[in-house]
């Protein structure tokens, strides 16, 4: 027999125990244990080395935060079943199974318009008829259909576990101090009012500083200039691979990405396309990639060599849409450089935005010693709230080192 209660030891959150068996079978699936081959933060290691983690990593960390979060609420009188705590760790363990090669980065770009929760429900369900219905109550708290919201809320809002982890961890990881928020007192503060999840007035502070937070490491880290730009070469180089695929072009690569090169309607997936969806991984794009370098096609040469020797195109970026005859000038100047008309494929204005706190979708409700709650906007001893819930973006412009 098995020994089923394993302990795992996380650089980020210490020991994670697995307290029900079946996180345990979840875990040893194949769908999940593709996971370790998908990298967390696409190539943010190119920019910040250490950020080699992934979504297993993640994965664990979300579920590990999950148990402690509801834990605290049982401290504080709500009462949660075991089949409902199994069921709330089982979703937030899975809630990235979708994620396929360099996650966010490559979204759409495979199975075009099927986003990665949308690929998570179809996973999460037939892993369900694998696993008799045990996965039933953990998938309608993930649609969020299960009565009791605070669930959902927990595993999907502006306050949830999944950003407590991914938060420290990549702060961890990337060595990017702001993004290091304190998991423990945040969840210290959570509770519950009419099963939707609220946190102690006390506590409002820590939550100010999870949301500015959030906005630095986005900022610093997943919108740095660099790292943007790193993320966008990956869907052009995709982009190019399918459409030089689409005129008869033969390019190497392993079964699996080819299969998704070549295919462009995913209106239902097929039980094909999810049996080579789940087999893909980074390394079949990186594998890919290393052989187009060698490619005849200038532009897709050109690109997979940016990565693959980390030669990125020169980058400038603004608060401001950059002018057009500026632009117009780099092409030009490009395309005299490599005597050839593709100054319009290698230089790219692209922009970022970011909403640090949104006051109208899904606020942050504070309890009140009375009992009451209030918005975290409205509370008179906020300090920053009020200034994070205006949009923000910015614009980045890449073209050619060599001009």
């Amino acid at each position: 027999m098995t020994n089923k209660f394993k302990i795992i030891n996380d650089p980020v959150h210490g020991f994670i125990s697995i307290p029900h068996e079946i996180l345990f079978d979840v875990i040893e699936h194949p769908y999940f244990q593709r996971l370790r081959r998908i990298s967390q933060t696409g190539l943010l290691n190119l920019i910040f080395p250490g950020a080699t983690h992934t979504r297993f990593h993640h994965a664990l960390g979300a579920m590990h935060l999950m148990f402690t979060a509801l834990e605290t609420l049982k401290l504080k009188g709500t009462q949660i079943s075991k089949e409902e705590e199994k069921a709330a760790m089982l979703a937030i363990l899975l809630h990235d199974i979708g994620h396929g090669p360099f996650s966010h980065a490559l979204e759409n770009m495979l199975m075009h318009d099927w986003h990665h929760e949308k690929l998570s429900l179809l996973l999460m369900n037939k892993m369900n008829e694998e696993f008799d219905g045990q996965l039933s109550m953990a998938i309608e708290m993930f649609k969020g259909n299960y009565e009791r919201k605070f669930f959902n809320q927990l595993i999907s809002s502006q306050l949830d576990v999944d950003r407590l982890d991914y938060l420290k961890r990549d702060s961890f990881y990337t060595g990017v101090v702001e993004g290091n928020v304190n998991t423990q007192r945040i969840i210290s503060m959570m509770n519950v009012s009419e099963d939707e999840l609220v946190i102690d007035a006390k506590g409002i502070y820590s939550i100010e500083n999870f949301l500015t937070a959030r906005m630095f490491m986005y900022w610093q880290v997943y919108y740095h200039k660099t790292s943007a730009i790193a993320e966008y070469l990956l869907v052009k180089i995709l982009g190019r691979a399918k459409y030089l695929v689409s005129t008869g072009k033969v390019l190497p690569a392993s079964e699996n990405l080819s299969y998704f090169l070549h295919k462009n309607e995913f209106e239902k997936a097929t039980e094909e396309d999810i049996q080579r969806f789940t087999e893909l991984d980074d390394n079949d794009v990186i594998q890919a990639i290393k052989f187009w370098t060698k490619s005849e096609d200038v532009i897709l040469c050109y690109l997979c060599t940016c990565v693959i020797q980390r030669q990125f195109p020169k980058t400038i970026i603004s608060s401001k849409p950059f002018d057009s005859e500026f632009i117009q000038d780099k092409i030009a100047k490009t395309n005299l450089k490599f005597g050839v008309d593709i100054g319009s494929e290698l230089v790219d204005q692209i922009s970022r935005d970011l909403l640090p706190y949104n006051a109208e979708e899904q606020p942050i409700y504070l309890l009140q010693k009375n009992g009451g709650k209030i918005t975290l906007d409205h509370s008179e001893n906020q300090i920053l709230s009020s200034f994070i819930n205006q949009p923000n973006t910015k614009y980045i412009l890449s073209f050619p080192r060599e001009i």
